[in-house]
């Protein structure tokens, strides 16, 4: 158990470390999605060569694909937060998750809106709106990064209607970045529409970077997970991941001394998206109690 739980702190971190890898690589958020994504696909399928499973695919697979379309997109959002404000403001409304997922669960799955969770994740979204009333300077990455939440929502409520009915867990995730792969190619048009040019150049820091972050940070952390979750429960898992935004704030003030960049503004907001956290895991203890 205690070895299960040193774990599940050790892949909190790692996950904290995308963030920081985030602002650790030069390249545009566009390009490090799109080689993110296609290292992880890689890395992925030579995962399961060496398991030696094999893969086969069918039309039920095809809102996986889509699936992996929207993850795509909230890296996007994610990694453009980051580049436009830094990694404490892009994992602070990537907490505003909750808000978005209140609203779309009851309306994928035809729920009644729960009002104390909606309540609860409004807090957070008032702490948000007090970093984006005063940091004027972070406005763009607040926007991104609220687009980055509510993408994250929606990956999760489709993982949950059509990613849980799937056999494998691993097959799963493959096809879901095979499809993040293949949005990432029909968006270099506009891509290049925006930028002007292609640029696939990489510098060595960018590559020791990039490729942490698809095998550490993606493979590994995703085999770390599944390893994790055979021991504890997904709630005992779900609750502890409500530390990795104070885990990547932590790593980027010490990386990147991120306190400096930061007013009292931002630490007041991210006071009411803590409370807002709190206030929800206790709620979820309450049930499950």
């Amino acid at each position: 158990m205690y070895r299960a739980l040193i774990l599940l702190h050790l892949s909190i971190v790692i996950a904290g470390f995308t963030g920081v890898l985030g602002r650790f690589i030069s390249i545009d958020a566009f390009m490090l999605v799109f080689y993110r994504t296609a290292l992880a696909v890689g890395l992925l399928y030579l995962f399961f060569i060496w398991q030696r499973k094999t893969l086969s695919l069918t039309r039920a697979d095809i809102p996986l694909f889509a699936i992996g379309g929207v993850l795509v997109l909230h890296w996007l959002g994610f990694y453009g937060s980051i580049k436009l404000s830094n990694v404490s403001i892009g994992v602070t409304c990537l907490s505003s998750m909750a808000f978005f997922s209140a609203i779309l669960e009851p309306l994928f799955f035809k729920r009644r809106l729960v009002m104390r969770d909606f309540v609860y994740a409004l807090i957070g979204m008032v702490g948000i709106a007090l970093i984006f009333n005063f940091e004027t300077h972070y406005r763009a990455g607040i926007i991104c990064g609220l687009c980055c939440a509510c993408g994250a929502a929606l990956y999760t409520v489709l993982n949950k209607k059509y990613g849980a009915k799937a056999a494998s867990r691993e097959r799963t995730v493959l096809i879901e970045m095979a499809g993040g792969v293949l949005t990432m190619l029909l968006l270099l048009p506009v891509y290049r529409l925006i930028v002007g040019k292609f640029d696939f150049s990489l510098g060595l820091q960018d590559f020791i970077g990039l490729f942490c972050l698809a095998s550490v940070c993606t493979v590994g952390l995703y085999l770390l997970q599944i390893s994790v979750l055979r021991q504890l429960s997904a709630f005992t898992v779900n609750l502890s991941y409500n530390l990795e935004p104070v885990y990547s704030i932590i790593l980027a003030m010490i990386i990147f001394k991120e306190n400096q960049e930061l007013t009292w503004a931002f630490y007041g907001g991210l006071s009411l998206i803590i409370l807002s956290v709190l206030l929800q895991t206790w709620a979820c203890i309450q049930a499950k109690g």
